[in-house]
């Protein structure tokens, strides 16, 4: 079950490695994401979750703009505090609707993921 950004683009290399040793390839991810899409080296099992592809690119276009933003020290905190904070819990939520999808848990047992 892969993080986003660039976790899975680490990760992806050393997925393609796994294949080429034989190996089948079952990847669990949100159906919006950042750079998580399936292949033909891989099998991707999405689930949905509360929140849109451009819901989503907003917080990270948004979060790089911060960065830049102009302003005093607790200004910029502030600003960035309260960025992580919405992240964070569009993350949380990412993860509760993975754990509360009977389906997709069910399938996960049965195939001793």
């Amino acid at each position: 079950v892969p993080v986003d950004g660039s976790h899975w683009l680490s990760m992806q290399e050393v997925l393609d490695g796994l294949r080429q040793n034989g190996h089948e390839i079952v990847v669990v991810a949100p159906e919006v994401s950042l750079h998580i899409k399936p292949t033909k080296n891989f099998i991707v099992k999405m689930y949905s979750v509360p929140f849109t592809q451009e819901e989503l690119d907003h917080v990270y276009w948004k979060m790089s703009q911060n960065v830049f933003q102009e302003g005093s020290f607790l200004e910029r905190f502030l600003t960035i505090y309260e960025q992580l904070k919405n992240t964070s819990a569009m993350f949380l939520s990412t993860c509760t609707y993975l754990l509360y999808n009977k389906e997709l848990v069910r399938y996960l047992e049965e195939s001793k993921f």
